[in-house]
C-alpha cells in the first residue's frame, strides 16, 4: 500500500513472502507460542526477528524503506501468524494504524521523518484512542491538546492501549477545541513519543489475547511540537484515525480466518486421532469375548462403542 493505495501485485514474491512467515512460525513461534500466551510475557525475541524480517513495514511504501505489500498479502501473512499466536499479529496491526495514518494522511516532511524509522522497526508503537470515559464514542474523549507557542501542551489519560509499555510513539486522538460542533470538528491527531510528560502507568491484565502488552497512557503536561499534528491542519484527526482503522479492520479480519483454520485444523486431528481408538477397538477382542460369553442381544458379542467412549481422551469432545 502505498501512500496513493495502489501497489503492484507480484505472485512470485507474495509466494517467497508466505513461505518466509511460514518457516518463521514453525521455527520461532509455534514451540513457544503456548508458554508465552499462559505466563502473559512479552515476546521480545519475536518480535526482534518480526524486525529483522521487515514486518513492522509490511504496508509502508517502498520508498520509504517498507515492503509495500499489497493489503490481500498482508491479509495472508497475518491469517498464517494468527492460526499459531494471534497475539503477534496484534503487535503488528497497532503499528502500522499508526504508520497507515502517517502515510495517508501526513505532511511530506512527517512522511519522511516518520515513515523509515516505523518500516525497519527503529520506532514502534500504536493507536492511542480509548479513554477510561470513553469508548467507542470517540467524539466523548477528554484527552486535550492545547497550543503553546511552537508546542501543544497534552493533557489526559488513554487506556487499554496495545503496545502501550513496549512501544516509543503513538498516533494520539486529542482535542484542540473542546467546543466545536459538531464535536468531531474540534479533534486532531498527533504523533507523540514517550518523554518528558507522557508514559505509561501500569499494564492492564486480561483474561486472553496475552503477550501483547496492554496498558494506560498518561499525558502530564506533555509537550509535543506543532510539527508532529498529522497533516499540519487542526480539526481533521477523526477523519485521520478512520482512514488507518482501514489497516486494522483487514487485520482483524484476517485473524478471525486463521484462528478459524487452526480450529478446524485441531478438530480434524482430533478426529482422526479418536477413529484410530475406535479402529483398536473394533480389532481387539472384547472382554466378553475372552469370558465366552454371548455378548450383545444383536451380534453375539460386546458393543464396540463402549469401550470406543471409554477410550477416548479426557477433554477430546468431538
Amino acid at each position: 500500500m502505498s501512500h496513493a493505495g495502489a501497489t503492484h501485485f507480484d505472485p512470485e514474491r507474495e509466494r517467497m513472502m508466505l513461505e518466509a512467515v511460514e518457516r518463521f512460525l514453525a521455527r520461532e513461534v509455534r514451540p513457544v507460542a503456548r508458554g508465552l500466551e499462559h505466563e502473559d510475557v512479552w515476546p521480545a525475541e519475536i518480535v526482534a526477528k518480526m524486525q529483522e524480517m521487515g514486518l513492522f513495514g509490511c504496508i509502508i511504501g517502498e520508498e520509504y524503506g517498507g515492503l509495500g505489500l499489497s493489503a490481500s498479502t498482508y491479509a495472508k501473512i497475518i491469517e498464517r501468524i494468527s492460526r499459531v499466536w494471534m497475539s503477534v499479529a496484534g503487535i503488528i496491526n497497532s503499528h502500522l494504524i499508526m504508520a497507515a495514518c502517517v502515510q495517508r494522511n501526513g505532511t511530506a516532511e512527517q512522511r519522511s521523518r516518520y515513515l523509515p524509522r516505523f518500516a525497519c522497526g527503529e520506532l514502534r508503537g500504536g493507536l492511542a484512542l480509548t479513554e477510561p470515559d470513553c469508548g467507542t464514542d470517540l467524539q466523548a474523549i477528554r484527552t486535550v491538546a492545547r497550543r503553546d507557542g511552537e508546542h501543544y501542551v497534552v493533557n489526559g489519560t488513554k487506556t487499554w492501549i496495545s503496545n502501550g509499555i513496549h512501544g516509543a510513539a503513538f498516533a494520539v486522538l486529542v482535542k484542540t477545541d473542546p467546543r466545536a460542533e459538531p464535536r468531531h470538528r474540534g479533534m486532531s491527531l498527533f504523533i507523540c513519543e514517550k518523554g518528558p510528560g507522557f508514559a505509561h502507568s501500569r499494564k492492564l491484565e486480561k483474561l486472553g489475547y496475552k503477550g501483547i502488552d496492554s496498558a494506560e497512557l498518561v499525558f502530564d503536561g506533555y509537550r509535543v511540537p506543532s510539527a508532529n499534528l498529522v497533516g499540519g491542519v487542526e480539526g481533521q484527526g477523526f477523519k485521520h484515525v478512520m482512514s488507518g482503522l482501514e489497516i486494522g479492520r483487514i487485520n482483524v479480519a484476517a485473524r478471525g480466518v486463521g484462528i478459524a483454520r487452526a480450529c478446524l485444523g485441531g478438530v480434524g486431528r482430533l478426529c482422526a486421532d479418536a477413529q484410530d481408538i475406535r479402529q483398536a477397538d473394533l480389532r481387539a477382542p472384547s472382554d466378553t469375548d475372552q469370558a465366552g460369553g454371548h455378548g450383545d442381544a444383536l451380534g453375539g458379542r460386546a458393543s464396540p462403542d463402549r469401550g470406543c467412549r471409554a477410550r477416548i481422551r479426557p477433554g477430546a469432545a468431538l
